[in-house]
C-alpha cells in the first residue's frame, strides 16, 4: 500500500469519525431540544384538565392550558376502583372521534412517567400521571395526556437520512480530496525519487532536485539531500583524483625505481660476462682456442677497471633507490595522517646544525649563511628531524640547480611568524611551472635531463610545512633565481631590551 494511498485512508477515516460524532451531537440534540418541548407542553394540558359528567361514571376531559391543541393533544381517565385492570371512564373529545383509546397498565403498575406509544397506527408521546385518593390510600386512576409524535418522527427520520447522505457523501468527497491533497504533498518526494533513480541510473552526482517552498518540510528534506549530493559530488570526485593520482604515483614510482634496476642489472650482466671471460677466473676455457683467447681477452688491470666501475654504478644507483624508498615512506606516512611527535625546539640552534652540515655537500656554488639574528630566543614547536629534512631538501634543491652563484639560507621576523629563506641565483622557475612545483614526482622542464631527481623533495617538504601548521612560499624568476621560504609560528621570544 502506497504513502498516499495510506495517508489518504488515515484523512477519510479521521473525517469519518469525526463525521459520525458531530452527527450523533446533531441528532441528540434537535431530539432532545424537540421532546423537551414535547414534554412541556403536554406537562401544561395535564395541570390543567378539566373534566365534564357525561354519565355514571363517565366523563368529557378538556384543558385549559394555553398550549393545548385538541388536534393533536388528547386527554384520558382510567379508573381502578371497580376493576384493577383499570376502566377508561373519560377521553376527550379528539380521542373519541378518532375512536383512539391510549394503552395503559394496571393498578399495580402505575407510576408517572413519559411513555412513546403506537397506537391505531400512530405513534404517540404519553405522559401518565397517576390520581391518588389520600383517604383511601391508593391509586384510583390514571390520567394520560398524550401528544401526536407523526412531524416529528418524520423530521427525525428525514434528519437521519440527511445525516447519512451527507456523511457518504462527504466521505467520498473526503476520500477524492485526500488522495488530490497526498498527490499535491508528496509530488516533490516524487520528485526527489525520480532525482535518485537518475542518479542511479548513471545520470551523474551533479544532478540537483528543485525545490518550491524552502521552509516547509519538504523544502528542508529537499535543501538536505541537495547537500548531501553536494557532498557526495565532491567525495566522489575527491575520489576520483585521489585514484589518477594513486595511478600515477605508482607509474611514476615504478618509472623511477626502473631506472636504477636496469642500471644495476646491466652492470651485473656485464661483471658476469667479464668474470667468465676470464680464464683465469673461469678454467672451464682453458681449452678454447689459444689465437681467440689471446685476440679477446682483457687485461687485469681493464677488467680490474671496469668491475670497480660498475661497482660505483651500483652503489650510487643503490643510495639514489635508497633515497627513492625513503621519500615514498614519507609520502606513504602523509597519505596514512601520520602524526609527528612535537616538542618546544630553539630554533637558531637548528639553523646553526642545518647550515653546518649543508657546507659539506656536494655543490657548485657557494654556500653563505646568515643574517639569522631574528632567530635570537625564537622558539617554536616542532620535530627537530622533520625540520632538518625540510631544510635539506630546499637547500639540496638549492645547490642543485645552481652551477654557479650562491645559496644562501637567512632568517627575518614578522609580527606572529619567523621566516627561513633559502635563496638562491640558479635557474629559476617560470610562472607556469610554479603552481605545480609540489606536486609529486613533478619536476620543471629545464631541469629534466639534466639534474638527477626524483620530484619528490618539494613534495615532502610541503608535508612537513604542513604538519607545523606553517605556511612554504616561493618566490622566483627564470633565469634569475628562486626563493622558498618556511614561516613558522612563534610560541616563544627573548623580551625586547629596553
Amino acid at each position: 500500500m502506497s504513502i498516499r494511498l495510506r495517508l489518504t485512508l488515515w484523512y477519510s477515516g479521521l473525517f469519518a469519525v469525526a463525521f459520525v460524532f458531530f452527527g450523533i451531537i446533531v441528532y441528540n440534540v434537535i431530539y432532545h431540544n424537540t421532546m423537551n418541548d414535547l414534554e412541556r407542553r403536554i406537562t401544561q394540558v395535564a395541570t390543567k384538565v378539566q373534566a365534564t359528567r357525561t354519565g355514571f361514571s363517565q366523563f368529557n376531559l378538556n384543558s385549559s392550558a394555553p398550549g393545548f391543541n385538541a388536534s393533536i393533544i388528547g386527554i384520558q381517565l382510567t379508573t381502578y376502583t371497580k376493576d384493577p385492570t383499570g376502566i377508561v371512564s373519560g377521553k376527550s373529545n379528539n380521542l373519541v372521534n378518532w375512536n383512539i383509546t391510549f394503552p395503559y397498565p394496571d393498578y399495580q403498575h402505575v407510576h408517572e412517567r413519559f411513555v412513546s406509544q403506537d397506537v391505531e397506527g400512530a405513534t404517540f408521546f404519553i405522559y401518565e400521571i397517576p390520581v391518588v385518593d389520600d383517604s383511601r390510600n391508593g391509586v384510583i386512576g390514571l390520567l394520560q395526556v398524550g401528544v401526536s409524535i407523526y412531524n416529528e418522527m418524520n423530521l427525525f427520520n428525514q434528519l437521519r437520512t440527511i445525516l447519512w447522505i451527507s456523511g457518504i457523501g462527504g466521505l467520498i468527497a473526503a476520500f477524492g480530496l485526500g488522495m488530490f491533497l497526498s498527490r499535491k504533498a508528496l509530488m516533490p518526494i516524487n520528485r526527489v525519487t525520480e532525482a535518485a533513480e537518475r542518479i542511479q541510473s548513471g545520470s551523474g552526482l551533479g544532478l540537483r532536485i528543485p525545490r518550491e517552498k524552502p521552509n516547509d518540510e519538504i523544502g528542508r528534506l529537499t535543501d538536505t539531500l541537495n547537500g548531501m549530493l553536494s557532498g557526495m559530488e565532491r567525495a566522489y570526485k575527491n575520489l576520483e583524483d585521489s585514484n589518477a593520482a594513486q595511478r600515477r604515483f605508482v607509474s611514476d614510482a615504478s618509472h623511477e625505481l626502473r631506472t636504477p634496476l636496469t642500471t644495476i642489472r646491466g652492470n651485473v650482466d656485464l661483471l658476469e660476462k667479464i668474470w667468465l671471460n676470464d680464464k683465469r677466473l673461469n678454467p672451464d676455457h682453458v681449452e678454447e682456442d689459444q689465437e681467440k683467447q689471446e685476440r679477446g681477452a682483457l687485461s687485469a688491470v681493464d677488467i680490474q677497471q671496469m668491475s670497480l666501475e660498475s661497482i660505483r654504478d651500483i652503489a650510487d644507483e643503490a643510495r639514489r633507490m635508497s633515497g627513492l624508498v625513503n621519500d615514498l615512506l614519507s609520502l606513504a606516512r602523509a597519505d596514512a595522517g601520520y602524526s609527528m611527535e612535537m616538542e618546544s625546539l630553539s630554533l637558531r640552534a637548528l639553523v646553526e646544525e642545518a647550515s653546518r652540515r649543508a657546507s659539506f655537500l656536494p655543490r657548485k656554488s657557494e654556500w653563505v649563511v646568515g643574517p639569522i639574528d631574528a632567530l635570537d630566543g625564537v622558539e617554536v614547536r616542532g620535530n627537530r628531524d622533520y625540520l632538518l629534512q625540510l631544510l635539506f631538501i630546499l637547500i639540496e634543491n638549492g645547490f642543485k640547480y645552481t652551477p654557479s652563484g650562491f645559496v644562501r639560507l637567512y632568517a627575518v621576523q614578522s609580527a606572529e611568524y619567523v621566516g627561513l629563506t633559502v635563496a638562491d641565483t640558479g635557474i629559476g622557475i617560470s610562472a607556469e611551472e610554479v603552481p605545480h612545483i609540489f606536486e609529486r614526482f613533478y619536476r620543471v622542464d629545464v631541469s629534466r635531463g639534466e639534474t638527477s631527481g626524483t620530484g619528490l623533495g618539494l613534495s615532502i617538504a610541503k608535508w612537513i610545512a604542513d604538519m607545523h601548521q606553517a605556511k612554504l612560499e616561493v618566490t622566483t624568476q627564470l633565469g634569475e633565481g628562486t626563493a622558498f621560504t618556511l614561516w613558522l609560528p612563534i610560541i616563544k621570544r627573548a623580551p625586547v631590551e629596553v
